[in-house]
């Protein structure tokens, strides 16, 4: 697997988000166990795992799976996000650095490890300010608690203002070929500041894998999908245009959609990496090989020409 840098590390290029470990999305029948799918991804090179203390026992979950291989494994966790509401789920920003603090400490004990490689910011308070934020994410790695410290969902006045107090050594948001917002400013502003770029739902939570077809997925109520515009059948018929040319550039490698998505996002700078998620072993092979998939210039040319998606992103 190929490695990019991320502060002193190096990480793959792709790894394995977890939300869907336990969160976000209804158990589908063809889920493998997560334990496999984490071993699996170890065994692939792929061992970078991205979780949060917000997703369910998803931490807990990474935790046993990594028994007897956390030296193979870079770990990833994020904090400052509360949940006010279990049903329907509403959250809250929490940047308080008490509340990073115990939150780490949760998280630590969850995942049963003494440090974590990447500990994030998930969301920035708006009545917090981000230096007093940061300022608590900087005694994690004064204290040896996590070793790099990342913010996720970020603004890049947010990030300046963190990156005062001290380094910012990785960015995560939501960017592939329907999420293309970062492009304009975040991204270039890690490229400048030295810190890695992480796409998460690379794959636009399926959409981009290519077997999301109108009407063909009842989203149930508790699936994050079904409360997304973006997932509506009108929406989904008028974002197939999107699919339509990704399975063009597809066919002349022999490649699928996802492949080809994955290869897009990677191809758009050396300090950027990507975490798709999965609970499925064949799908996770499948993503891993795009790292080897090189794309042209005419194709990404071909690919960037690809219209905006219908209906705005949504927050997650």
């Amino acid at each position: 697997m190929k490695t990019r840098t991320l502060a002193t590390a190096q990480v793959p290029v792709i790894g394995l988000g977890c939300m869907g470990f336990d969160f976000a999305f209804v158990e589908d029948p063809r889920s493998d166990d997560p334990a496999d799918v984490v071993r699996e991804a170890i065994d692939l090179g792929a061992g970078y795992f991205d979780t949060a203390d917000l997703y369910g026992d998803s931490e807990i979950i990474l935790g046993k799976a990594l028994k007897g291989r956390r030296d193979q494994a870079y770990v990833a966790t994020k904090c400052g996000l509360a949940i006010t509401q279990e049903e329907p789920l509403i959250t809250v920003p929490d940047g308080r650095p008490e509340h990073v603090r115990a939150a780490l400490d949760r998280s630590l004990t969850r995942l049963g490890v003494d440090h974590v490689d990447l500990f994030q910011m998930h969301y920035f308070d708006p009545n917090v300010p981000p230096a007093e934020t940061w300022g608590a994410m900087a005694e994690a790695v004064a204290a040896g608690k996590a070793l790099a410290v990342g913010a996720s969902n970020a603004t890049v006045a947010q990030l300046e203002e963190a990156h005062a107090v001290h380094p910012v050594h990785s960015c995560q948001s939501e960017m592939g070929l329907w999420s293309r917002e970062p492009l304009d400013d975040v991204m270039p502003w890690c490229q400048a500041h030295g810190a890695t770029f992480i796409a998460y739902s690379p794959l636009g939570r399926g959409f981009l894998a290519g077997s999301i077809k109108p009407g063909d997925v009842p989203f149930d109520q508790h699936d994050l999908r079904a409360s997304l515009a973006r997932f509506s059948d009108d929406a989904i018929a008028r974002n197939q245009v999107i699919v339509d040319a990704i399975d063009v550039v597809a066919a002349r490698y022999g490649a699928t959609t996802a492949q080809v998505s994955l290869a897009w996002v990677l191809a758009q700078g050396d300090h950027v990496v990507t975490i798709p998620g999965t609970r499925r072993v064949a799908r996770l092979r499948e993503n891993v090989a795009a790292a080897d998939l090189e794309l042209t210039a005419d194709d990404l040319a071909e690919l960037d020409a690809c219209p905006q998606p219908a209906e705005p992103r949504v927050r997650w």
